[in-house]
């Protein structure tokens, strides 16, 4: 940290903005490219710091105030979105810069963020924390690699025309497409540049004809064959943007950096919104959702043998986070197709289930107890598919609170699956359907109720979500997830969590994994509730029993009998 304010004086600035994220943008950053993490220590998946001369403020959102504390320290204070904006914490009657780097920030969200009186923001090429990293670890480079039209459901011509067209239509002459998982939708590309997505760290440039540049490591592309593209060394992409001009542009609001709309914005009229290849993607094809099925019902009896392992042994082992974590992702690597995790497990007992996004440390271990709840969030990467699934499991637990409670979350996340879906419907419609029986009790949790998820992609996946502002119309085709729950800091935490699709206007269930049903007040629930769960535990149930030894039928019988 001395280090930094150093150059932060060297530079005459009065402090400098670090984000989580990398120069694509990408959710999980990987360790050599985190370096909101080398100077905070905070591992969570967003969030930005500020460094001043004598302050430093870290930024995360209600997901991860508590971890921020516990993880920063003495040496930050940490505020949490949208309780609090750095227009609320700096404040100063004096003129003050603020240095950040180009590559990593978009336009709109930064002077959204620091559209504060007295404060002047800098572009500095350089970037100042890869300055002071001299222990920073070099990533291994591995090529891209492909999926066939017959998996994808769709050829990347067809997927190109689709971009061409609604150019034309809208009378545009390029996209500059800046999202990783863009590129691998439309090109039908995987790769290795993250840590649990198998994005190809690459951008493209469609013109109105059809035809695509593609910018990338040399290196990543001596796997692929058969895709018609240009291709340009990824260093080059600055020289071929500065060679465009007097073009209608239209780049991503999401993703496009400041570094590159400066260099197009001085010669071209520029057009400036999201991405329309994140609404392609987000509508899954048949193939994409036949897949998506298939590779569910393996997660799930990964996922449900492990249930049966942890309530047969938690009293009688000492079962702690970590080693539950490697069992859970041991049962899945008993499948072929099991690639990596498609994010960090979260696997919280006691009072570490409070925290939403928790991740087990040696410090931090608990073993399971009796009397407590246990909370695991995992998912899996698969050849063909990804997935996302939350279950909160009772240790024995007796507390008729803990039940009412859990019970409310699991009415929450019933009415979700039961919501029917019209032709204007959004996610923050849905939303506020998933919280009216927690709020009838003054309750809630700060998060949305559910996100998209990609096709082999990434776990987290717009433009689509259930969420408080979320005014993307729900579509057939859209996969999502459903986790509504409930946090009480320092006490337990409750979250239940299945990936659902649209289908003629209905949420349909693609996780087949028991809800626990020790933790359920019969007589809270509604003659359509019961109904619902024990509908539910017939599909698990009937997805899954061909699948076991006789013990393990035994066991989901059980598991899956009605209320």
């Amino acid at each position: 940290m001395k280090n930094l304010k150093k150059l932060i004086t060297k530079y005459k600035i009065d402090g400098y903005i670090i984000p989580k994220n990398d120069e694509y943008f990408n959710e999980y950053v990987v360790p050599s490219n985190d370096r909101l993490k080398f100077v905070s220590n905070f591992s969570g998946s967003a969030g930005f710091a500020v460094i001043l001369k004598n302050r430093n403020y870290l930024f995360v959102d209600g997901r991860y105030t508590t971890q921020a504390r516990n993880q920063s320290g003495k040496k930050f204070k940490v505020f949490t979105i949208p309780d609090k904006f750095p227009r609320d914490v700096i404040k100063t009657n004096k003129k003050i810069t603020l240095g950040f780097d180009p590559k990593l920030h978009r336009e709109k969200q930064l002077k959204f963020l620091f559209n504060i009186r007295n404060v002047k923001l800098l572009s500095i090429k350089e970037n100042l924390v890869d300055k002071i990293w001299s222990s920073r670890t070099k990533n291994l480079t591995k090529p891209f690699f492909e999926i066939s039209t017959k998996d994808a459901g769709a050829g990347s011509v067809e997927k190109i025309s689709k971009v061409k067209n609604i150019l034309l239509k809208n009378k545009i002459d390029y996209l500059l497409v800046t999202a990783p998982e863009n590129v691998a939708w439309v090109l039908n590309i995987r790769g290795h540049d993250s840590s649990f997505s198998p994005i190809p760290n690459a951008r493209l440039l469609i013109n109105n004809k059809g035809e695509v540049i593609l910018f990338a490591n040399p290196k990543k592309i001596s796997k692929i064959k058969k895709i018609k593209t240009f291709f340009y060394n990824e260093k080059s992409i600055e020289n071929i943007l500065n060679g465009i001009s007097k073009k209608k542009i239209w780049l991503d609001s999401l993703s496009c950096s400041i570094f590159y709309k400066n260099i197009l914005n001085e010669k071209n009229k520029i057009i400036e919104k999201v991405d329309p290849i994140h609404f392609f993607k987000s509508i899954k094809n048949n193939t994409e959702i036949k897949n998506m099925k298939k590779i569910h019902i393996s997660d799930g009896l990964a996922l449900t043998k492990f249930l049966f392992w942890l309530k047969k042994n938690f009293k009688k082992k000492r079962i702690t986070e970590i080693s539950a974590q490697k069992k859970l992702e041991n049962f899945r690597k008993m499948n072929s197709s099991y690639k990596f995790p498609s994010f960090d497990t979260i696997s919280g007992t006691g009072p570490n289930s409070s925290i939403i996004h928790y991740r087990a440390s040696a410090k931090t271990n608990r073993f399971l107890k009796k009397g407590e709840l246990y909370l695991v969030d995992s998912g899996g990467q698969y050849s063909f598919g990804t997935t996302d699934v939350t279950r909160t499991i009772s240790l024995d637990n007796k507390s008729n609170y803990v039940k009412e409670i859990y019970t409310c979350v699991l009415k929450g996340h019933i009415a979700v699956s039961n919501y029917k879906i019209k032709k204007k419907t959004t996610g923050s419609e849905v939303d506020l359907n998933a919280r009216k029986f927690l709020k009838k009790k003054k309750l809630d949790y700060p998060h949305g109720t559910g996100h998209g998820v990609g096709y082999f992609l990434n776990v987290h996946e717009g433009p689509q979500s259930l969420s408080k502002n979320s005014k993307v119309n729900l579509k057939n085709g859209m996969i999502l997830s459903n986790e509504p729950g409930y946090y009480k800091d320092g006490s337990f935490g409750i979250r239940i969590e299945n990936l659902v699709y649209i289908q003629k206007n209905k949420f349909k269930e693609l996780t087949v994994v028991p809800i626990d049903k020790d933790l359920i007040i019969k007589r809270i629930l509604n003659k359509d509730e019961i109904k619902w769960i024990n509908n539910y535990h017939n599909i698990v149930k009937r997805s899954l029993f061909k699948f076991m030894n006789q013990r393990e039928k035994k066991e989901l019988i059980n598991f899956c009998s009605p209320i």
